[in-house]
């Protein structure tokens, strides 16, 4: 038979413990730890200059892409506003058709009822809020003139225009509500961005401040040294290609005059492109010193889009107003092939984009906080390029 043993209170037992004095030992380290653990973090909790500087970059990045939804927002709004305008212009101008109708009605039933020339339920059609239902409901068609039956239609015609335009003018007025809001909560969400930004910056020593303007310089160094090779890369290839060119022009007649040809078309064609892209980089060049602004478009101040785009005007050829949109302009080319004028885009939101100028480098309004500047493509590392745009 099996032996049963009896519980006697010798000691809680935790993981083997046995004894009290041990159990209440353990029972304290818990606790410590556990404090420890939820307790405010220490000085040595502060982020780094570098996790500072990675923080303050990508809310840079997060506000810029948030202007963009800004920006198409905003031109949503603006052609919403035009349809409902245009819409309650047209509602109007019908109402007024409208009357002139009901008024004609009007004046044939009190010239009948005056003369005794009709029915009273002709009056009574003719100035009834839907004659058609009381054609139908009394058939007093073959009642009217013809006049009078023009003048019915015409009501009932524009009766019907009239109430259709007028739904379409209160939907539009939905819309355009929905997307206030939308841009009201897309501005407060670049306000937010950046003021995140700017307290992160605020709380920095000054030491601290001159270690990330440090950490800054060496990124610019590293950048100008990409474009840098970028320009050399560009400049062997072209020489190889005027190379191959002369060689072509020396061998037969045949083949250098089918060469010829070909080179004349093509170099029309850079011709007709150098020359906007000119014109665009001028503009660009002279905006350069003002300041970046989200939303703006200038001519006090841009954003990244809001200058390729004024840029890209002056040169006769209109751009869409955001980077998603303006992405989609003119031929991708490949980085190899770049050209003054061509619009580098940035990050695989699409969310930046400045203009070529050469050698590597560009012109575009960076960020809050900065202005309008001259910097290398690779300002951020190659690998946040997504893609070369020519847009003409």
């Amino acid at each position: 038979m099996a032996s049963h043993r009896k519980w006697s209170p010798t000691g809680t037992r935790i993981a083997g413990i046995r004894t009290p004095a041990l159990a209440t030992a353990a029972l304290t380290s818990v606790a410590l730890l556990s404090q420890t653990a939820n307790a405010a973090p220490s000085a040595d909790s502060k982020p780094s200059i570098e996790e500072v500087e990675k923080k303050v970059d990508d809310l840079y990045h997060q506000a810029e892409a948030a202007t963009e939804k800004y920006n198409a927002t905003r031109e949503k709004t603006a052609q919403q506003r035009k349809r409902v305008d245009s819409l309650l212009d047209d509602v109007a101008q019908r109402t007024e058709k409208l009357n002139t109708a009901r008024d004609e009605l009007g004046s044939f039933a009190a010239a009948q009822y005056r003369t005794g020339a009709s029915a009273p339920d002709t009056a009574t059609l003719l100035l009834a809020d839907n004659p058609q239902d009381y054609f139908d409901q009394t058939q007093l068609m073959s009642r009217l003139t013809s006049r009078q039956k023009v003048a019915v239609d015409d009501y009932i015609t524009e009766q019907a225009a009239t109430t259709k335009k007028r739904a379409e003018a209160s939907q539009s007025l939905q819309t355009l509500t929905t997307t206030q809001s939308a841009l009201r909560t897309s501005k407060a969400d670049v306000q937010r961005k950046l003021a995140e930004a700017r307290d992160l910056l605020s709380k920095l020593t000054a030491e601290e401040k001159a270690r990330l303007a440090a950490i800054e310089k060496k990124k610019q160094e590293a950048a100008d040294r990409k474009a840098a090779e970028l320009a050399q890369q560009q400049a062997a290839a072209e020489k190889k290609a005027q190379e191959a060119a002369a060689q072509q022009q020396t061998t037969t007649g045949t083949t250098a005059t089918a060469g010829t040809t070909g080179t004349t078309g093509s170099s029309a064609t850079d011709s007709s492109y150098t020359a906007k892209a000119d014109k665009a980089l001028a503009f660009a060049r002279a905006q350069v010193g003002k300041p970046y602004v989200w939303g703006a478009t200038g001519p006090g101040s841009y954003d990244c889009s809001g200058l390729t785009q004024a840029a890209w005007k002056t040169a006769g050829v209109d751009l869409p107003r955001t980077t998603w949109d303006q992405v989609n302009v003119g031929t991708t080319v490949p980085l190899s092939d770049i050209k003054p004028g061509d619009l580098v885009f940035f990050y695989d939101d699409i969310s930046h984009v400045g203009l070529y100028v050469g050698n590597g480098m560009m012109i575009h309004a960076p960020k809050p906080g900065a202005y309008v500047r001259e910097e290398s493509i690779f300002y951020g590392g190659e690998s946040i390029i997504h893609s070369v745009v020519r847009p003409a």
